[in-house]
């Protein structure tokens, strides 16, 4: 391999001696020129040469790389409500452009379809990017309920209980994924499961998703990958969007975006969401409430501040409140805990949190450019679960610089840079007090080499200080090769370090009466050591042309080998719940397959298999992940007129998991060994009327499949066998829901 890299760096740089510059990629940005005078990224515009179907969308920080086309030299940049521009690329390596807005779409000719989830053919690091089509496709209340239609990221219940969504990517729990917000920690700590409920769905602008290992530069945490959202901007939102949803749980939510103008260089940005459900719904008669009660609300306000010399300053608060009630139908929020009483749940989370960038673009030098990320939040959570009391705190700051420079040329870029992540926990549960402070402050570099337009890696490094764990590294290296043409293979290596929030990650376990057993060996924190895993991947991604229309077949493999892992074990005993540094292996085996292709004109399909082997060593031997599908189907299928109707159609099939070991308890109480296949389909249907008002009608769940019995032992709730976190599948039927959307551009 070093020799083949060795004669590849030797030819290039030989032509160039002789003058003979082949360089085949084009990079630039595209702005939107705003009424005021200044610029603003475009996300999403799209670029396409005249008369082909060749092209480019711009990623989140309006960049793009396109490679020159052999037929013409004339390319088309065009953006939703800005004027297309037309630009003569001969003899130019690099584009800077903005687009006016204000465009007169009534007699426009669409040239170039946007896809609602794109991959960019020449990024080193394979990132898939979920755009607003995309998630206009289903209600998305939540960011956790922005992935229905994507068979990369798994969504299910934690419990019977709370209400409550989380994640999977590679099998592995959610925690196990950087989720970032516009690339700075976001949902993390004592939230890294309920903060989904922090970022409403229309908020959302686009989503980033990266398996496997990411880069240093956003931290050393990642395992199995990175969710980064990108939200709506003072820049490039709407002067006015308003979204009204009810469901036919008698659910209701609005959300509201409000552009704020500020004068010449000044933008804020006012995005609102509330959500109320009043309703005690208990469809199975078991006596408890199928979803808690919920009053819900959430405020975010930016500000950014743009010149024309290239610098970027932006800050912004967003404060989320959450109360809850559930459990029994006849539970009263103001009865007292005893086991006489109905069993309830009370949920209460208040969370303020800030953050600030600075950034500065060398005009002489544009691939030169350094900023400053910082944040800054307090989260605080009183819940109660029958007779589990938890009270909880969190206090956080975060700093990260970056420098980017080059050595020479374009074909070696690296960044340069230092953190500190700092968090301060107090966690009671029950009579038991649990309190850390974590400082973590390093330095990482990253290099990035790509001699010729078809290979290139990126190398990177951090090295870190613990206050509790002391030093660590974490290595990171992606590679990325054009092996034919419109074929490329990536392979990702890397490493990443957590410390585990047990409780706080397994809040279902407190909707039981098992006992919580921690299995310590240290005074810090909760006694247990930090998880530490490797993540190797490789994906390969074929882009074709078949009548006309362009498709995609993608397939990958991902392995993920702890070191260590904080072992979460209920096959012990039906009565208690078990936590413990890992004893032997833990490893997750991730292959997936997907096809995209525009089956007719405006007609998309996606089509996916997943297969996952998990399986980890519990204190009675090695075994499989319970409550997780080794295999699953998706199906998705979505038309959009010329007359603005929109259809989607998703089948998601999940194949059997296991379940945990429940033959200690009564008969009544038991539940077999694993699960049964099942299938769940959602549809949708939407109507745009001049570009302001939308309408939309849907269906979730339409087959009505629901899990039976869903809480063990519901009829002794403060009995020895009561666990209501045993959740495998939809704990309601069919529900249909209804909206519209308003624009005013």
């Amino acid at each position: 391999m070093g020799l083949l890299i060795f004669f590849i760096v030797f030819n290039v740089n030989a032509q160039d001696e002789h003058g003979h510059n082949h360089k085949n990629i084009i990079e630039g940005f595209i702005f939107g020129k705003q009424p005021d005078g200044s610029k603003q990224a475009l996300v999403g515009a799209n670029l396409q040469w005249k008369g082909q179907n060749a092209g480019a969308v711009t990623g989140a920080d309006g960049s793009f790389k396109l490679k020159r086309n052999k037929k013409t030299t004339i390319l088309i940049i065009s953006y939703i409500s800005y004027n297309a521009d037309t630009v003569n690329m001969t003899h130019k390596d690099y584009l800077e452009i903005s687009l006016r807005s204000g465009m007169d779409i009534s007699g426009a000719d669409i040239v170039y379809r946007r896809k609602s989830t794109t991959v960019n053919h020449f990024d080193l690091i394979k990132s898939e990017t979920l755009g607003g089509h995309e998630l206009g496709k289903a209600a998305c209340c939540n960011l956790s309920e922005s992935f229905e239609t994507s068979p990369t990221v798994d969504v299910s219940f934690t419990d019977a209980i709370s209400g409550q969504r989380q994640i999977r990517m590679l099998g592995l729990a959610g925690p196990y994924s950087q989720l970032t917000k516009e690339n700075m920690p976001d949902i993390r700590g004592l939230a890294a499961i309920n903060g989904m409920e922090f970022i409403p769905g229309t908020w959302i602008e686009s989503i980033q998703l990266i398996q496997g290992a990411g880069s240093v530069v956003n931290g050393f945490e990642s395992m199995a990958g990175q969710i980064n959202t990108e939200l709506q901007k003072p820049g490039s939102m709407d002067r006015f969007f308003f979204n009204g949803y009810v469901n036919s749980d008698r659910s209701i939510e609005a959300n509201a975006h409000i552009k704020i103008p500020l004068g010449e260089k000044w933008k804020s940005g006012l995005l609102l969401h509330g959500k109320y459900n009043g309703y005690r719904h208990d469809s199975n008669e078991d006596g408890f409430m199928d979803m808690p009660l919920t009053t819900k609300f959430v405020a975010l306000n930016r500000y950014e501040w743009v010149n024309t010399h290239n610098i970027h300053f932006e800050f912004g608060g967003r404060y989320t409140y959450i109360d809850q009630i559930g459990g029994q139908v006849d539970f009263d929020k103001n009865q007292k805990s005893d086991s006489l009483t109905p069993w309830g749940m009370l949920n209460n989370v208040q969370k303020l949190d800030g953050w600030a960038k600075f950034g500065k673009i060398n005009r002489l030098r544009p691939w030169q450019s350094t900023a400053l990320q910082m944040s800054a939040g307090t989260y605080k959570q009183e819940a109660r679960y029958g007779l589990n009391v938890y009270d909880a705190r969190q206090n956080s700051f975060y700093a990260n610089l970056i420098h980017q420079n080059r050595f020479g040329s374009d074909k070696h870029i690296y960044k340069l840079g230092a953190s500190l992540q700092y968090d301060e926990y107090d966690e009671k549960l029950n009579i038991n007090s649990y309190k850390r402070i974590e400082s973590v402050p390093g330095v990482f570099a990253e290099y990035s080499f790509k001699p010729i337009d078809k290979f290139g890696i990126v190398a990177g490094m951090r090295a870190d200080y613990h206050n509790q764990y002391g030093v660590f590294y974490t290595p990171r290296l992606h590679m990325r090769w054009e092996m034919f043409k419109r074929t490329v293979v990536r392979a990702s290596a890397g490493s990443g370090l957590r410390t585990a929030n047990i409780i706080a990650e397994h809040m279902s376990m407190l909707a039981s009466s098992r006992e919580i057993i921690i299995h310590g060996n240290n005074d810090y924190g909760f006694g247990l050591d930090a998880e530490k895993a490797w993540n190797y991947g490789v994906n390969l991604t074929q882009t074709f042309d078949l009548d006309y229309r362009e498709g995609r077949i993608s397939a990958s493999y991902y392995h993920t080998d702890f070191e260590n892992q904080i072992v979460f074990d209920m096959d012990e005993n039906a009565r208690e719940v078990h936590f413990y540094n890992l004893d032997g292996k833990s490893v997750s085996n991730s292959y997936q397959i997907q096809v995209d292709y525009e089956l007719v004109k405006r007609l998309d399909v996606r089509i996916a298999y997943r297969y996952y082997d998990v399986r980890t060593t519990f204190m009675s031997g090695e075994k499989s992940a319970p409550l997780l599908a080794p295999h699953r189907g998706f199906f998705n299928v979505a038309y959009s007129s010329r007359k603005f109707w929109k259809f989607d159609f998703t089948i998601n099939i999940q194949g059997e998991k296991r379940l945990v070991d429940l033959s200690a308890n009564t008969m009544e109480n038991q539940r077999g060994l694993s699960t049964p296949v099942f299938a769940i389909m959602n549809a949708q249907i939407s109507k745009k009327i001049r570009q302001k008002w939308e309408f939309y009608l849907g269906g979730e769940n339409l087959g009505n499949y629901k899990q039976k019995d869903p809480i063990i032992g519901a009829s002794d709730p403060y009995g020895d066998e009561f666990d209501a976190g045993q959740v495998w599948a939809p704990l309601f039927g069919l529900k249909i829901y209804a909206g519209m959307r308003y624009k005013f551009l």
